[in-house]
């Protein structure tokens, strides 16, 4: 009696653990297939999407600049003397070759006078004596010494002649003349100013590129510029570009050129230069707060099938608000452009606000 009683209990035992093995089994399985389906019903995020199309960009730097006269000249005298006469008026336009400033040639234009005197009794006196040498009358060295004579003159008269044009300073180009320095009458010396000319027509643009971008500018390149005091932009050529690197500041001298026929352009004005370094017609640009960093790279997130999506990309230009993507990007691709903090790879994504670039 007492055996049947033990085996009966074992046999109890026995069911019930099976019955708690299988009854904890089923629990689990139900908190899995609770936690799965609570999973499931998790809501999507909603995010901004950006629909990618290729687009033309440049790449401009922006620099400053100088304006520069045509031509400019600081207007003095070869030769000291009193000035008899002035003819240039104050901030008026003369041509080139236009008598400026007489200085007194009183002196000169007497020894001129004698000398041509000089030359004529030189003529005669060479004629007479060319005459008896080709009659034999006379000796060859006597003839040169006549000849001699004559041609001493006459380059006496040229130097004379040289020296009363110094005494009139005329305009070496066509431009507009500036204030004047001296009165008639006072005393000019070879060192003291005149009046500064200056030609406005074209003007020229001088400005300097960083050294990474030299080598990337060209003779006939276009650029465009501001000055102060005026919204309207200007159009220039790039004419001229220096042969050496800076060694101070490391940049590029170069001048571009463009019409002033108003005038309206001031030599000695500063200018705002933007130079289009690079450019592509067909780029892919996304929003810079779309791109987030990591450990070795860039990445954004795609939208694909309701879900998001990380892919490496690499970059290129930069303006104030996009990014240039070279590299991890196709025309077509669904960017998204919010919620950049809560994104993760296979997260369920809806698409709230659409754009396209």
């Amino acid at each position: 009696m007492q055996k049947s009683t033990r085996n009966l209990t074992l046999i109890l035992i026995g069911v019930i653990i099976i019955l708690a093995f299988v009854i904890t089994k089923v629990v689990t399985n139900g908190n899995s297939t609770m936690n799965s389906s609570s999973a499931n019903l998790e809501p999507a995020l909603n995010v901004d999407a950006l629909l990618l199309q290729p687009q033309s960009i440049q790449n401009t730097i922006r620099i400053s600049g100088t304006l520069l006269p045509n031509e400019e000249v600081t207007l003095f005298s070869e030769t000291a003397g009193k000035i008899t006469k002035i003819y240039f008026q104050e901030g008026r336009t003369v041509r080139k070759g236009f008598l400026l400033v007489k200085i007194n040639d009183a002196e000169l234009q007497a020894r001129l006078q004698k000398v041509m005197y000089d030359k004529k009794l030189a003529i005669d006196n060479e004629y007479r004596q060319r005459q008896q040498f080709e009659d034999n009358l006379i000796s060859q060295e006597a003839y040169d010494v006549a000849a001699t004579a004559l041609n001493t003159i006459k380059a006496e008269i040229d130097l004379i002649k040289a020296q009363i044009d110094k005494t009139e300073i005329r305009a070496p180009f066509s431009g507009s003349i500036g204030l004047k320095y001296v009165s008639e009458g006072s005393y000019l010396s070879t060192n003291r100013r005149i009046a500064n000319l200056i030609d406005m027509n074209p003007i020229k643009i001088e400005f300097s590129v960083p050294e990474k971008y030299a080598g990337k500018v060209q003779v006939e390149d276009r650029i465009t510029f501001t000055v102060q005091g005026s919204e309207q932009l200007y159009d220039a050529k790039v004419y001229a570009i220096e042969s050496r690197l800076d060694p101070l500041t490391r940049t590029m001298t170069m001048r571009a050129v463009t019409p002033n026929t108003s005038g309206e352009l001031i030599p000695g004005s500063f200018a705002q230069v933007s130079l289009i370094i690079e450019e592509n017609e067909n780029a892919i640009m996304i929003p810079t707060h779309a791109l987030i960093p990591e450990l070795g790279g860039q990445k954004v997130f795609l939208y694909k099938s309701g879900v998001a999506e990380p892919v490496a990309v690499e970059t290129g230009m930069r303006t104030e608000q996009m990014i240039q993507v070279t590299r991890g990007l196709q025309p077509g691709d669904t960017l998204i452009t919010s919620g950049m903090l809560q994104l993760r790879l296979g997260l369920a994504v809806e698409i709230a606000g659409f754009g396209t670039k």
